[in-house]
């Protein structure tokens, strides 16, 4: 699949965005679509993943701030961010795999292994 993100920008503590992926789509009853971020001098970490029944998994950081959701009818992945802190700074990444998600790995830190397609990143700055 070929994913487009959009949607980054900057903002005050406290703020909010809407990140938008596009996709292409996987022709396929089973997928599994993520986003996933990376601050300068950090490993790639998974935000949070969304299955094809729309199952959706966080991580602890974003839980209870952070909402991903797909739009099937235009192919378009989401992940609404509320209550923005500085430290939600980084390139955001959204990224899809033709298969379940796999968030048994999550706590190996190896979810960004099994996916095969990614977005190019979009900015996400928040200032204190």
């Amino acid at each position: 699949a070929q994913l487009v993100e959009s949607g980054g920008g900057s903002v005050q503590t406290g703020g909010s965005l809407r990140l938008s992926c596009r996709s292409s789509g996987y022709r396929t009853n089973s997928y599994c679509m993520a986003w996933f971020r990376q601050s300068p001098g950090k490993e790639r970490e998974a935000v949070a993943v969304i299955d094809s029944d729309g199952s959706a998994t966080y991580a602890d950081s974003v839980k209870g701030r952070f909402t991903i959701s797909i739009d099937k009818t235009v192919n378009t992945l989401y992940l609404q961010m509320n209550n923005l802190k500085p430290e939600d700074t980084a390139i955001y990444y959204c990224a899809a795999r033709p298969d379940e998600c796999m968030t048994g790995i999550w706590a190996l830190g190896l979810m960004d292994t099994i996916f095969p397609s990614w977005g190019h990143g979009t900015q996400v700055t928040v200032s204190s």
